[in-house]
């Protein structure tokens, strides 16, 4: 497998870090974002939105994070991280769709001002940010996970954004079980961070 990623990106970050704690074999591939990597005709080709990550499987082209969390579960045969029950494979799927909403809208893009100068109100991306991070802390609220007794993709899907929070000026100290779903998920063998950088609050 080959994961076009950009170091700094979230969305690519949680592609990688599930192929890690997998153990699946892959290949990273840095896109150049600053030099318009992925504008590219040959990126282009392998995601029309010209967005990373991307995932290329032995012919299979695979781009949304999302998905690419989907595909590597499924691929892998992991049903503890995709679980396959009806119950649980719709749960997984709420927090899916919070990390490419909620999240995305709220400390994603609080850190994209703050890091790449995105033009969002700061005040108000804050104040989403804030708002889910008060619905994770009051549903870790007597559990561990996000779904069921063990992590899942939608552990993952959260992870990048809300743990680089302060970046964009988002302050999660005041929420105690999410910081403790980090940790634990930081505590998984084969993790791996994504870098930190000196902005928001941790300037």
């Amino acid at each position: 497998m080959k994961l076009y990623h950009f170091a700094l990106s979230g969305h690519a970050h949680r592609a990688r870090l599930l192929l890690s704690l997998l153990g699946v074999s892959h290949e990273l591939v840095e896109v150049d974002m600053a030099a318009g990597g992925h504008k590219t005709p040959e990126f282009l080709k392998l995601n029309p939105f010209g967005q990373v990550p991307v995932l290329e499987d032995d012919g299979v082209v695979v781009a949304d994070s999302n998905a690419i969390l989907v595909y590597v579960a499924k691929k892998a045969g992991r049903t503890d991280w995709l679980p396959e029950d009806a119950q649980g494979a719709a749960a997984v799927q709420r927090w899916l769709s919070v990390a490419a909403g909620e999240i995305a809208y709220g400390p994603a893009a609080a850190r994209l001002v703050t890091v790449f100068g995105a033009k969002f109100n700061p005040e108000e991306v804050i104040a989403r940010a804030h708002l889910i991070l008060g619905r994770l802390e009051s549903h870790l609220a007597g559990r561990e996970w996000l779904v069921g007794n063990a992590p899942t993709i939608a552990d993952v899907a959260i992870y990048s954004y809300v743990a680089r929070a302060p970046e964009g000026n988002v302050d999660i100290s005041g929420y105690p079980k999410v910081n403790a779903l980090l940790r634990r998920i930081e505590a998984l063998p084969g993790f791996v961070g994504i870098p930190e950088t000196a902005a928001g609050l941790n300037a």
